[in-house]
């Protein structure tokens, strides 16, 4: 899933005006309603980025906040979705920098080659909700760039310079998060097939 590939239950883009409209006009049932059909696209990126769904909520609630005091520059030719979107995992990265939990210890692993021996089929048997609870187990440093890179579309220039690391930092933190999701994802494969025989 790339940046542009979310989608929102949001209504048909007239309805959908009206209640920007409104919103800019500080009608507070219009900010409501708006939040109510941002709020599962909105959890669902930032739960990514996060240690627990209450530290989530809190990103979400910083998120939206940006989204409506930045509402005036949003343009109706652009997708409502794609443009929260990014306010909202620009409010993530925020949230790690402020908390500190993405060291850059300078140290440049960018030849790291994930192991070659991946069974891509592994995918086709693991849940999206157990590759989402693998994400989840991740450090913060290489879940960011992990997610960043692999769900969001980022490059590594684009990373270091979100997350105010090397080039070469964000490389060697996605081929470890790649390693260590494939050998977890192996892992539960192996369990599953001794456990069907």
């Amino acid at each position: 899933m790339k940046r542009d590939a979310y989608k929102m239950n949001l209504p048909d883009s007239k309805e959908l005006l009206d209640v920007i409209h409104l919103c800019l006009k500080g009608n507070r049932k219009a900010e409501e309603r708006l939040f109510k059909m941002v709020y599962p696209l909105a959890i669902s990126i930032v739960r990514r980025y996060t240690q627990s769904l209450t530290e989530a909520q809190s990103v979400v609630n910083e998120g939206m906040l940006k989204v409506f005091t930045q509402l005036a520059n949003y343009a109706p030719e652009w997708s409502f979705g794609g443009w929260v979107r990014r306010i909202l995992v620009h409010s993530a990265i925020d949230h790690i920098r402020r908390t500190k939990r993405f060291e850059d210890r300078h140290e440049d692993y960018s030849e790291i080659e994930p192991t070659s021996t991946f069974d891509e089929g592994v995918l086709d048997r693991i849940s999206a909700e157990e590759i989402l609870a693998l994400v989840q187990k991740l450090s913060p440093a290489y879940r960011s760039v992990f997610l960043l890179y692999a769900v969001e579309g980022y490059n590594h220039r684009e990373i270091a310079e979100e997350l105010g690391i090397s080039e070469g930092t964000s490389k060697s933190n996605y081929a470890k998060a790649k390693i260590k999701m494939q050998q977890a994802m192996a892992k539960i494969n192996t369990i599953r097939r001794q456990q069907h025989g």
